[in-house]
């Protein structure tokens, strides 16, 4: 792992910007430069490294792969940070950006491309001397994407992330199969019939949750003077932090989807 020892010194912390399990999430100033600074729990110290080794993976570089600067740990004697410090986007999440903007059909169709294009090169393994594995997410939602300025998307927050090693056909960490988001996680997560030994099914289980993120998009397209608030998917069927009994009633034993508005189907 490739730490940069120097660079922490020189950030100018300017303000909180987000919160999360793994810590918190900063706005900060580098040689003139706006920058996101994630600062770890010290408790999250597997996280930090995991995230900084996925972004350090060869040829992962990505328009629409939330770009990293460089990692670093800062402290003395018993008091640690761990930073993650990687491209600012002042749009925030799609999460923050759909709450706040209705779209039109081409705004909706760029967030929703640019997001399959950043998924998919995670996704995919190159095959070169300096080759790229293939990798799952594993907590795709509407908070993990950044929006940028140009209304594109980058994915973000890939502390969970396995890599897929095909000399030995396995993934690289032992994988806890039941990690993310309930109210994203696929039915085979949530029943944890999930296979660990074929690859495919994480990827599969992104493609679920990536499905959800467009419901999400495509209910704030306006479409004939029409357009629904924004809501989270299961908005209506879960609680507001629901568990993993209540995921599974509604995904696998009731087998319920989010709906779809009437005007989708008649819509040109």
């Amino acid at each position: 792992l490739q730490v940069q020892r120097t660079i922490a010194k020189q950030i100018q912390m300017v303000k909180q910007i987000g919160k999360g399990r793994y810590g918190e999430v900063w706005m900060g100033k580098w040689r003139g430069e706006k920058v996101a600074v994630k600062v770890f729990f010290t408790t999250e110290e597997a996280s930090w490294f995991r995230e900084t080794e996925i972004y350090q993976t060869v040829l992962m570089r990505h328009e629409n792969i939330l770009g990293f600067i460089a990692a670093d740990i800062k402290g003395t004697g018993s008091w640690t940070q761990l930073y993650l410090i990687t491209d600012y986007h002042e749009n925030g999440s799609l999460y923050d950006y759909l709450k706040s903007t209705t779209l039109d059909t081409k705004a909706m169709l760029k967030l929703a491309y640019s997001s399959v294009s950043g998924l998919c090169h995670l996704h995919t393994e190159i095959f070169s001397t300096q080759g790229k594995p293939a990798i799952a997410h594993r907590d795709l939602k509407s908070k993990n994407i950044l929006v940028k300025k140009n209304g594109t998307c980058c994915i973000a927050d890939l502390g969970l992330a396995v890599k897929f090693i095909s000399d030995t056909n396995e993934v690289d960490i032992p994988p806890n199969t039941r990690v993310g988001t309930k109210r994203y996680m696929p039915p085979e997560v949530l029943d944890e019939s999930l296979n660990r030994n074929h690859f495919q099914s994480y990827i599969m289980a992104d493609m679920y949750s990536f499905g959800l993120i467009l419901w999400e998009i495509a209910r704030r397209c306006v479409s004939g003077g029409i357009v629904e608030e924004y809501q989270l998917p299961y908005h209506d069927l879960v609680p507001t932090d629901p568990s993993y009994e209540d995921m599974r009633e509604i995904v696998c034993i009731k087998r319920l989807r989010p709906s779809f508005p009437n005007r989708w189907s008649s819509d040109e």
